[in-house]
C-alpha cells in the first residue's frame, strides 16, 4: 500500500536561489500551488553573482520589482572585463541600458518576499534524497523522512544538482579554470570604479562592493594552485592585487575566503518526464560576464507560464517541450560566450595574449563586435525559434512598447497600462492592435488588450500576441477575425 505523501501541491521546486524563487513567485501569482524545498536551513549571505543584466531587469520590471532592486545597487553602462576592454551597454534599446551591480542576496530577498506573499511555501532544511515519477506526477523524498507529491517538479538546486543525478541526466563538460580564490574583504581605499578587474602575466583580479563596507574579491594566480576549499590569506590576496592591479587598496581584513574551480557543463536534456532542470542544474560556466544568475532567472521566466498553462488544461505537453527547444540553445550560447571571455582574460598562449593586447589598445571599441556582444551578454539579443512561415517578429523579444487603450475596448478586458512591461505584470498574454478586437472577447480573462500609443508607427497594421515572458507568440498584418481566433485558441486554449 502506497504511503500518503506528507505534502501535496501542483509544482515542487528544489532550490531557493534566484531561479527557483522567481519560478515560485510566478507560479504562485498565477494561482498554482507551489512548494520550494531548500537544503539550507537558513538564508546564505554568501554570493558569487553581482551583475543583473538588462533582460533580467526587464523581467523584474514585468513583476514590479526592477526599481526596488535598482535602489540597492549601482548601474554601470560599461562592464570592464580587463584592462581597458569592456562591453558598452549604454546604447542598448531597453529601459535599462546598463548592468546593475548588486549582490545576489538582494535579488533573492526580493524574489523570496514576492513568492511568499503570493502564497508559495518555502521549506528549509529539506534535503532531497529520493525521486519517483509516474504518469500522474512526481514524488520527492527528503532526508527528514517526509515525502512531497506534485504534478511537476523543477530542479534549481545548482551545479551539484541532486535531482539531476537522481534522474540520471549526464552533465558533460570540462573545467575551465581551477584554484580561483573567493573572499570577502575590507579595503582602506575604495576603488574608483564600481567593478575593478584586470588580468596580466601574474593572474586575474576582480573586486566588487557589497555596499556595506565589505568587498568581494575573485582572484586567480597564474603560478599558484590550491585545492578547492583552501582559505587564501589576506597576505596572498594583497600580493596578487598588487601584482595585477598595481594597488591593494589597503586590503586588511578577510571575514571569509575559499577556493573553487569553474566548469563549463550543460545537461543534454532539460526535461525528463515531469521533471525539469533550470539554472545551474542545467548549465554552468565561468563567472566571466556575469551570466549565470541571469540565465537561470530567464530559464524560470520561460518555464513558469508554460507550467501554469499546462496545469490549467490550456496547453498540451508540446508546449512544455518548447522549454528545451528554446532554452537549451541559449544555454549553449552562454557557455561559449563566458568561455571565450574567461579564456581571453586568462590567456597564456602568445596569440591569445596578443589578441587581448590588441583589443585593449583599441579600447574595446570594435562597434559591430561590441554591439552584438552587448546584446548577447545583456540578454536582449536572445530570440527563440519560429515556424518557417511565421511573421518575422515571432520569437523575438518585445521592447517596452508605449501603450494606450483601444478605441473600442474589448468587453471584459482590464484597462491597458501605459507600458508593455506594466501590462505584463498581470502574468498574462498581451494582445496589441490598432483594430477592433471583438473576436478576442472570449479570452479576456487570459490576456490584456491594448493599442500601440503611436497608431501610425511600425505596428499600425500589425497585431502582436505577446507571451507572458515578453516574446512574440504570434503576429500578423491585418489578420481576419477567424485567423485571430485560431491564434488565440492555439496559444490560450479553448475559449471560456
Amino acid at each position: 500500500m502506497a504511503v500518503k505523501p506528507t505534502t501535496e501541491t501542483d509544482v515542487l521546486i528544489v532550490g531557493a536561489g534566484p531561479t527557483g524563487l522567481l519560478l515560485a513567485g510566478d507560479l504562485a501569482a498565477s494561482g498554482v500551488g507551489v512548494t520550494v524545498l531548500e537544503k539550507r536551513s537558513a538564508e546564505s549571505n554568501l554570493t558569487r553573482a553581482f551583475g543583473v543584466h538588462a533582460r533580467t531587469l526587464e523581467l523584474l520590471d514585468a513583476r514590479g520589482l526592477a526599481e526596488e532592486l535598482i535602489a540597492t545597487g549601482r548601474p554601470l553602462t560599461e562592464l570592464r572585463l580587463f584592462d581597458r576592454f569592456g562591453i558598452d551597454f549604454g546604447s542598448l534599446p531597453t529601459r535599462f541600458p546598463f548592468v546593475l551591480i548588486t549582490p545576489q542576496y538582494n535579488v533573492e530577498r526580493l524574489l523570496l518576499d514576492r513568492a511568499e506573499k503570493a502564497g508559495a511555501t518555502v521549506l528549509r532544511g529539506a534535503e532531497v534524497t529520493g525521486l519517483r515519477q509516474d504518469a500522474e506526477g512526481v514524488t520527492l523524498e527528503t532526508r527528514d523522512g517526509r515525502s512531497h507529491r506534485a504534478a511537476y517538479a523543477v530542479a534549481t538546486d545548482g551545479v551539484h544538482s541532486t535531482v539531476r543525478d537522481l534522474l540520471g541526466i549526464p552533465f558533460p563538460g570540462e573545467s575551465v579554470v581551477d584554484s580561483v580564490a573567493l573572499a570577502d574583504v575590507r579595503l582602506e581605499r575604495e576603488p574608483a570604479q564600481a567593478i575593478t578587474a584586470a588580468a596580466n602575466q601574474a593572474g586575474f583580479v576582480f573586486i566588487a562592493p557589497f555596499g556595506d563596507g565589505w568587498f568581494r574579491i575573485i582572484a586567480w594566480d597564474r603560478e599558484e594552485r590550491y585545492p578547492d576549499g583552501t582559505t587564501p590569506s589576506a597576505e596572498q590576496l594583497t600580493a596578487l592585487s598588487r601584482a595585477v592591479l598595481g594597488e591593494d587598496y589597503g586590503l586588511h581584513e578577510v571575514r571569509w575566503s575559499s577556493t573553487f574551480h569553474s566548469d563549463e557543463r550543460q545537461a543534454p536534456n532539460y526535461r525528463s518526464g515531469r521533471v525539469f532542470l533550470a539554472g545551474d542544474a542545467a548549465h554552468c560556466h565561468s563567472p566571466a560576464g556575469g551570466l549565470g544568475m541571469n540565465t537561470g532567472m530567464q530559464d524560470a521566466a520561460n518555464l513558469s507560464w508554460k507550467l501554469a498553462a499546462a496545469l490549467r488544461g490550456r496547453a498540451t505537453d508540446a508546449l512544455l517541450d518548447t522549454y528545451q527547444t528554446e532554452r537549451h540553445p541559449v544555454g549553449r550560447t552562454v557557455l561559449r560566450t563566458s568561455g571565450a571571455l574567461i579564456r581571453l582574460a586568462l590567456a597564456e598562449s602568445a596569440p591569445t595574449r596578443a589578441l587581448r593586447g590588441a583589443l585593449t589598445a583599441l579600447g574595446g571599441h570594435l562597434d559591430p563586435v561590441t554591439e552584438r556582444g552587448a546584446r548577447l551578454v545583456s540578454g536582449i539579443g536572445i530570440s527563440y525559434p519560429a515556424p518557417r512561415d511565421a511573421h518575422p517578429q515571432v520569437g523575438k523579444r518585445v521592447p517596452d512598447l508605449r501603450l494606450t487603450a483601444l478605441s473600442k475596448p474589448v468587453e471584459g478586458a482590464p484597462a491597458a497600462p501605459e507600458r508593455l512591461y506594466e501590462a505584463l505584470r498581470a502574468g498574462k498574454f498581451v494582445l496589441v492592435s490598432n483594430d477592433e478586437l471583438a473576436a478576442a472577447e472570449p479570452w479576456t480573462d487570459r490576456m490584456v488588450c491594448a493599442a500601440p500609443a503611436d497608431p501610425h508607427g511600425k505596428l499600425r497594421d500589425t497585431v502582436l500576441l505577446i507571451r507572458p515572458d515578453g516574446y512574440v507568440a504570434w503576429a500578423a498584418v491585418d489578420p481576419g477575425q477567424g485567423e485571430l481566433r485560431t491564434a488565440l485558441t492555439d496559444w490560450l486554449g479553448a475559449p471560456a
